[in-house]
């Protein structure tokens, strides 16, 4: 595709409708867009005749959203092209690694097949930025990095990464301090951990560890927390507290977090406001099974939620498809955000924050200067997409067709 072209008949979100002053609806508009190395460079509605001599990709007059971020996968887990398996029941999150380690090694397909076949589902469900983590341990090495690697250049130019060098069977437990700090070293962005009380049995010396190499490497962290209620908020204020001893506001996450909505309103908030000043971001996979973290609570104190599949058909979950926009409607379903604001608001769960209007119908997004990564869905509205999982017809990233059948 040219570098610079015309994106044209793509709905825009215009304003709300409203009814005695309640959200009713949206409206919105077509509008083309011109294309510039990947940018956004102009935007013009379609009532005015457009006279151009560059290329035009005709959007059919789908509704324009922003491209979604997957923050939260296991490029190095899945099962994707492998034959159909359910889970192996076990005891604990202990003997599911160790089953996880059998297993993984005597498949037929390679970690980076496997890894491009989940990498090719994401992308057309509209996800062009993903955060992966990949086993670092002992036995394996750096195996898991270097395949998830081969398998993310295999996608260069159609999304971008961030990977997480994540000691799964516990950074302590396992020893992998040495071999986590390889990874850091061979590409990994971000360093990983997994419940320190439970799995590495010493909270503070699990912490201490993750950040020092954290530290060390000028990464970022990302925790998997899984710990309950009160062991779990214990573990959420130390690493807070690290946190802004490191100086590392702003580049740690804590995933899962199930603690935040096990523990009483008063408690939850208390934490949020820690959390939110050190610049922690939580994030959830939605599970049905599970109970989550109070979102609305963390969105009001201003810590930042984002969304991530976690597994997807791998040996801890038969279930997952890899589709972002599912878990935001899952997340709707959840807090009952089933009216038309609400709704329109939990895309930014899964878009970094980008939603298409603000709260006073005013279009937030996009705007001249945008990154061109867009979805081009089958709906009406953010909402209406949302609610229903919309159809993406077609995927861009930095302007550049990666997914869906639209032809220039």
């Amino acid at each position: 595709m040219n570098s610079s072209y015309w994106l044209t008949n793509v709905r825009l979100e215009n304003g709300y409708l409203y009814d005695n002053g309640v959200i009713t609806g949206t409206e919105t508009e077509i509008c083309h867009l011109r294309i510039e190395g990947g940018f956004i460079s102009e935007i013009v509605s379609a009532d005015k005749p457009l006279e151009t001599d560059l290329p035009k990709q005709d959007g059919k007059n789908l509704l324009l959203l922003p491209s979604f971020i997957e923050k939260h996968v296991h490029l190095d887990k899945t099962l994707m092209g492998e034959t159909w398996r359910a889970v192996i029941p076990v005891a604990n999150i202990v003997e599911r690694c160790e089953l996880e380690k059998r297993i993984l090694p005597t498949l037929p397909t390679s970690t980076k097949e496997r890894a491009e076949n989940l990498l090719a589902t994401l992308l057309s469900a509209g996800s062009t930025e993903v955060r992966t983590h990949v086993d670092i341990y002992p036995d394996a090495g750096l195996h898991n990095l270097e395949a998830v690697q081969m398998a993310l250049d295999q996608y260069e130019g159609k999304l971008s990464y961030e990977i997480v060098a994540f000691p799964q069977h516990g950074l302590l437990r396992s020893k992998s301090k040495e071999l986590v700090r390889a990874a850091l070293r061979e590409g990994a962005t971000l360093i990983g951990g997994v419940d320190p009380a439970t799995v590495d049995g010493d909270i503070e010396a699990s912490l201490q560890q993750m950040m020092e190499l954290a530290v060390e490497a000028n990464a970022g962290v990302d925790l998997h927390l899984h710990d309950p209620d009160y062991l779990g908020t214990f573990t959420m204020r130390r690493l807070a507290a690290l946190t802004m001893e490191a100086g590392l506001q702003g580049r740690v996450a804590i995933s899962h977090a199930f603690a935040l909505g096990e523990v009483p309103a008063g408690e939850a908030a208390e934490l949020s406001a820690i959390l939110a000043e050190a610049g922690i971001t939580i994030i959830t996979s939605a599970p049905h099974s599970r109970t989550l973290p109070p979102v609305p609570l963390l969105h009001e104190k201003g810590v930042a939620v984002a969304a991530g599949c976690d597994n997807i058909f791998d040996t801890w979950q038969p279930f997952g498809n890899g589709d972002i926009m599912e878990r935001a409607g899952r997340l709707a379903e959840r807090f009952r955000w089933i009216d038309e604001y609400s709704l329109s608001q939990s895309l930014g769960f899964i878009t970094g924050g980008k939603t298409t209007l603000d709260r006073d119908g005013n279009r937030s997004w996009p705007k001249v200067g945008d990154e061109a990564s867009v979805v081009l869905v089958d709906a009406s509205s953010s909402a209406e997409a949302v609610a229903r999982r919309a159809e993406r017809k077609a995927v861009f990233y930095r302007g550049t067709l990666v997914a869906g059948g639209l032809q220039l």
